[in-house]
């Protein structure tokens, strides 16, 4: 981080909320434009464009974007590798009008906002030992591992029902490096775009749709060309997965596109309780009939309520 302050407003929602759309408009009305940092564990990776929304070419010209295309496809990409993508572009960032931090990726969000729970490097070895013991046996059996390693770096976890909090856990103590305390220091404000249920389902099928009608499969082809492929969490992002299969002749495009539709639906309900349960959201409900400009309007006077947030990257 540099010794500029940094903060933002930032928009969140589950996919397909329509919140990209509205953060750009806002961004792009500002004069000068407000750029516009993504929060999204996807539009990290260069290439995966038609299959996560991704900004394209006409948007990017409106005003900067930032947090874009980090990553080659066959890399592996951690929260921490963001927040130190972000760190780098931090001067930028701070020496215009503040940015519009928006996306779907609750940790993201959080780890902006709150900063990563330890700045301790990476093992993979015990990572992968907990991952495997969590694969092999279940959360209860990783929880117990942790625990007889030292029950008070366990009471440190902040979410012990997180397998993701838990798995980091094991890796830090594991690794001889301990569990930081809870900071004391409140949660900011994040205004979030939510739907009724079957209007975020019918947006989902068609966006769904349109991923094929806009070349999934054949992104997803080129990407295979590439040296080293697609990476673990590449190659099994919702939409890659079922476009591979297609691909290898396990499925029809019908059915791809339908399972698209199902675990997007499932991500979206995931998204909607991380942010009920991890952030304090000032929602904005959005009706089918809504333009971009009344829910923009919406959104930014809750802005003006809350003000920005600091960004602690």
């Amino acid at each position: 981080m540099t010794a500029a302050v940094l903060s933002a407003d930032i928009l969140v929602g589950p996919t397909a909320c329509g919140k990209s759309a509205v953060a750009l408009l806002l961004a792009a009305k500002s004069r000068p434009p407000r750029p516009l940092l993504a929060a999204d564990s996807m539009t990290v990776y260069r290439g995966l464009d038609a299959g996560t929304a991704k900004p394209d070419a006409a948007d990017r010209a409106l005003v900067p974007h930032y947090g874009l295309d980090l990553a080659e496809p066959s890399r592996e990409f951690s929260v921490g590798d963001y927040l130190a993508a972000v760190r780098a572009c931090a001067a930028d960032l701070a020496a215009g009008p503040a940015p519009i931090v928006v996306g779907g990726t609750g940790l993201y969000v959080k780890c902006l906002t709150e900063g990563l729970d330890s700045a301790a490097p990476s093992s993979p070895e015990h990572r992968a030992a907990a991952e495997a013991l969590l694969a092999a046996e279940g959360l209860e059996a990783l929880q117990a591992a942790l625990r007889r390693l030292s029950p008070e770096q366990y009471s440190r976890i902040r979410d012990p029902e997180n397998p993701r909090r838990v798995v980091r856990a094991y890796e830090l103590v594991a690794s001889g490096h301990g569990i930081p305390v809870a900071s004391e220091r409140p949660r900011p404000w994040l205004v979030g775009l939510r739907r009724e249920p079957a209007d975020l389902d019918a947006r989902i099928a068609r966006r769904a749709r349109r991923m094929y009608a806009d070349g999934l499969p054949e992104e997803v082809r080129a990407l295979r060309a590439l040296p080293g492929g697609l990476s673990e969490t590449a190659r099994h992002a919702i939409g890659y997965e079922e476009a591979g299969r297609l691909l290898d002749g396990e499925i029809t495009e019908e059915e791809a596109i339908e399972t698209t539709i199902r675990r997007t639906r499932r991500y979206a309900k995931r998204q909607m309780t991380w942010f009920r349960h991890q952030a304090n959201v000032d929602w904005v409900d959005v009706a089918p009939g809504d333009s971009p400009e009344k829910t923009a309007g919406l959104v930014q006077r809750l802005w003006n309520r809350h003000g920005p947030a600091a960004l602690r990257p």
